[in-house]
C-alpha cells in the first residue's frame, strides 16, 4: 500500500469536547504551546476554558516533579465552563510530566510522549525506581500511547538551518503544536503569523519554527502511527464579536471601557506582583488613549500615587497581589479617610506570605472586607470568570467614582491566567458612569462644604485648583460638612456613621441576588463567588438534568450584599458555600443572616474539580 492510499484511510471521528494537558519543563514551551492551541481553537468557534499552571520558580528544577509546568485546555462545541476534571490526551515532555498528570488521564486516554524525556537521566530525576521505564513496563496498557521522539525529528528537521543546538531544540514545542494541529484537524494559518510577528526580527528563528510546525503536522499525517483525526465543531454560541481573552487582558480592557464611559483619564500606579503584573504591562501599551501608567518603586509608592491621581480627577487604580495588599493597608484608611474614588484589583493567590505565587486561592476575603484599621468598610466586588472580569471591573468603577470610596476588586490567578471567548460589548451595553465635579461653592452664603452629602450620603469630587473651592485635605478626622480637622468625639461617631451607611446604601444600586441555575426553591443552593463559579455551573446543571433539586447562586457583590439575598437564601433547606481558602464567606454569610450553611473548603493551591462539588451536594442531599 503506498503512501496515498495509507492517508485516505485515516479516520476522522467527531467528539463534544476534548481536554488536553500539555505538560513538561519550563523551558519546554507549554505554556506558548497551549496558548497557540486555545488560540487556533477559538479562531474556529470552539468554546473553551484554559488551567495555566506552572512552578514559582523561572527556571525550577529540569526533570523534576516539583519542575513540571502544565497548560490544560477544554475545548468544544458546546458551553465550556471548567478546563476539564480529567484529561483526554497527554503530551509529556518527560517522565516527570507524566507521572504528575497520568492519574487525571481517562482510561484509554492518548498518551504522546518524548522519548528522549524518558532516558536514564529523566527516569531517575523524575524519582521512577531503578530499571523502571513506564514506557516499557505495560503499566499504560489501559492507555493510547504513542512514542515518538520529538527531540530527535526537531533536530533532523532543522539540521541545516545554521541554528545553535539550544535554539534547535526550543523549537521542539512547534513539532508537539504541529503534531496537535494534525490530530484535531486546525489550520496553521494563525500561528505562522504570530510566529512571524514574534520573531520579525530574527528571520532564521522564524524560518525554524514555522518549518518545524509543518514537520510537525506532516508527521501526523504521514505516519502509521497516528490514525484518528479528532474533530470538535464550532461552539453555538450567541452571536456576535468574539475573541479569546484571559482574566487580566479582560481587567486591563475592562478599565479602559470604564475610561472612556466617563470621560476620565486612567491612572494605573502599580508595583509588579505575579500574578497581576500583566494589567500593568497591558495598560503600558494605550498611551494614545490618555492612559498613564506608574511602575512604583514599592507598593506603598504606588497605591499613594494612584490616591494623588484620583485627587486631581483621574480614574485612578492600583494592581497588586495578596502580600501587596497587606502592604497597601495604611494607604487604604487615607483614601477610605479622604472619600476619593479608588479602584484597587487584588489578583490572588497562595499564602500567607510569599506563599504560593503562581498557585491560585480566595483567601483574602476577608481582609478585603476588614484589613484596615478603624472603621473603614470598603465596597468589595469579585470576578466570577476571565471574561467577567471585563464587567466586575467597569462596575468597580462605576461604584467608585459614583459613591466616592475606595472599591476593591477581587480575581485570583486562576481567572487571571486562564482564558475563555468573550463577546465584544457594545457601546449602548454598558452602563452609564455619571462623573460630578463640584465647580462652584455648594453653601448657601458661598461657603465651600467639601463634605456635605446628597441623599445617598456621597460627598462633592473637588478638582483640586478649581477656584474658590480650596479645602484640606489629609487623613486626620474630617469635620462634617466642612472638612476641618476635627477631634471631637460625637463628630468623629457621626462621621463613622455616616462613611458606613454610604457603603451600605450601594446595595440599592446594584442589582437583586437570584439563582444562576435552578429556582428560588430547592432542596438544597450552592452559593459561590469568584472563581469558583465554573466548576458549581457544571456540577449544578449535571444534577438538574438528572432531576436533583438544587440551584447555583454566585455573588460578584459581596460588600455590601444584594439587599434581597438574606430572603433569598430563606426559600433554600440547605445551603453549601464551596471556597478555596478555610470557610471565609461562610463566616460572613453565617454572621450576616445567622443561617447554618455548609462550607466546603479547598487549599490546595488549585481550582475545584466539578465532581468535588457534584459529590458534596448529593451528601447533602442524602444526609
Amino acid at each position: 500500500m503506498n503512501l496515498s492510499q495509507e492517508r485516505k484511510e485515516k479516520i476522522s471521528k467527531e467528539v463534544d469536547n476534548i481536554v488536553i494537558r500539555f505538560s513538561g519543563d519550563s523551558g519546554d514551551g507549554m505554556q506558548l504551546t497551549g496558548m497557540q492551541f486555545t488560540d487556533t481553537a477559538a479562531l474556529f468557534g470552539n468554546d473553551l476554558s484554559t488551567f495555566p499552571d506552572y512552578p514559582s520558580e523561572i527556571r525550577a528544577p529540569i526533570g523534576t516533579v516539583a519542575g513540571v509546568s502544565g497548560f490544560q485546555v477544554n475545548i468544544g462545541s458546546a458551553e465550556i465552563y471548567t478546563p476539564g476534571d480529567n484529561y483526554d490526551v497527554i503530551i509529556a515532555m518527560n517522565a516527570a510530566a507524566l507521572k504528575v498528570d497520568l492519574p487525571r488521564l481517562k482510561k484509554g486516554g492518548i498518551i504522546v510522549a518524548n522519548l528522549q524525556g524518558f532516558d536514564k537521566k529523566n527516569l531517575l530525576l523524575a524519582k521512577y525506581p531503578e530499571g523502571v521505564n513506564p514506557l516499557e513496563d505495560n503499566s499504560l496498557e489501559n492507555y493510547i500511547v504513542h512514542k515518538v521522539d520529538i527531540t530527535k525529528h526537531t533536530k533532523e528537521c532543522l539540521a541545516d538551518s545554521g541554528l545553535g543546538i539550544k535554539d534547535i531544540e526550543r523549537s521542539k514545542n512547534m513539532f508537539v503544536l504541529g503534531l496537535l494541529f494534525w490530530m484535531f484537524d486546525k489550520p496553521l494559518d494563525s500561528t505562522i503569523r504570530f510566529i512571524k510577528e514574534k520573531f520579525a526580527k530574527k528571520p532564521a528563528i522564524a524560518d525554524a519554527n514555522i518549518k518545524t510546525l509543518n514537520a510537525g503536522w506532516n508527521y501526523g499525517d504521514n505516519t502509521e502511527i497516528f490514525t484518528t483525526q479528532y474533530k470538535v465543531a464550532p461552539a453555538k454560541l450567541p452571536p456576535g464579536t468574539y475573541r479569546n481573552i484571559s482574566g487580566n487582558h479582560a481587567t486591563a480592557i475592562g478599565l479602559l471601557a470604564a475610561s472612556e464611559k466617563s470621560g476620565l483619564p486612567l491612572f494605573l500606579g502599580s508595583y509588579p506582583i505575579t500574578p497581576a503584573t500583566d494589567i500593568l504591562h497591558d495598560l503600558a501599551k494605550y498611551k494614545a488613549n490618555n492612559v498613564k501608567t506608574f511602575q512604583a518603586e514599592d507598593e506603598i509608592a504606588a497605591v499613594c500615587s494612584a490616591i494623588g491621581a484620583s485627587y486631581t480627577g483621574n480614574l485612578a487604580v492600583t494592581t497588586t497581589s495578596g502580600p501587596g495588599l497587606a502592604l497597601k493597608t495604611e494607604a487604604l484608611g487615607l483614601a477610605t479617610m479622604l472619600e476619593l474614588p479608588l479602584v484597587v484589583v487584588n489578583v490572588q493567590r497562595g499564602g500567607p506570605s510569599t506563599g504560593l505565587p503562581t498557585k491560585t486561592e480566595q483567601a483574602d476575603l476577608l481582609m478585603a472586607m476588614h484589613g484596615r484599621h478603624g472603621e473603614s468598610p470598603l465596597p468589595v466586588l469579585a470576578a466570577s470568570s476571565p471574561s467577567d472580569c471585563f464587567e466586575t471591573i467597569y462596575e468597580a468603577c462605576r461604584i467608585a467614582v459614583e459613591h466616592m470610596t475606595p472599591v476593591i476588586f477581587l480575581s485570583d490567578g486562576y481567572i487571571a491566567n486562564g482564558s475563555e471567548p468573550w463577546r465584544f460589548p457594545t457601546d449602548d451595553q454598558l452602563r452609564e458612569i455619571d462623573v460630578k465635579f463640584l465647580k462652584e461653592p455648594n453653601g448657601d452664603n458661598g461657603e465651600v462644604f467639601p463634605y456635605r452629602r446628597n441623599e445617598f450620603l456621597v460627598r462633592p469630587w473637588i478638582k483640586p485648583g478649581t477656584k474658590g473651592l480650596e479645602h484640606r485635605i489629609g487623613g486626620l478626622e474630617k469635620e462634617n460638612k466642612t472638612g476641618n480637622v476635627s477631634y471631637d468625639a460625637l463628630n468623629h461617631e457621626i462621621m463613622t456613621r455616616l462613611r458606613s451607611e454610604k457603603i451600605n446604601n450601594i446595595q440599592y444600586f446594584i442589582p437583586d441576588a437570584k439563582p444562576d441555575s435552578g429556582e428560588e426553591i430547592a432542596a438544597i443552593a450552592v452559593l459561590g463567588w469568584g472563581s469558583t463559579y465554573g466548576a458549581i455551573k457544571t456540577a449544578v446543571k449535571e444534577l438538574l438534568q438528572e432531576g436533583f433539586s438544587v440551584a447555583h447562586i454566585h455573588l460578584r457583590y459581596i460588600h455590601p450584599f444584594p439587599k434581597n439575598l438574606g430572603e433569598l437564601l430563606l426559600g433554600y433547606d440547605k445551603v453549601l458555600i464551596p471556597e478555596m481558602n478555610m470557610g471565609q464567606l461562610l463566616q460572613l454569610i453565617k454572621a450576616e443572616y445567622l443561617i447554618p450553611a455548609t462550607g466546603l473548603s479547598k487549599v490546595q493551591g488549585l481550582p475545584f474539580t466539578t465532581n468535588e462539588i457534584r459529590e458534596k451536594i448529593i451528601e447533602l442531599l442524602k444526609a
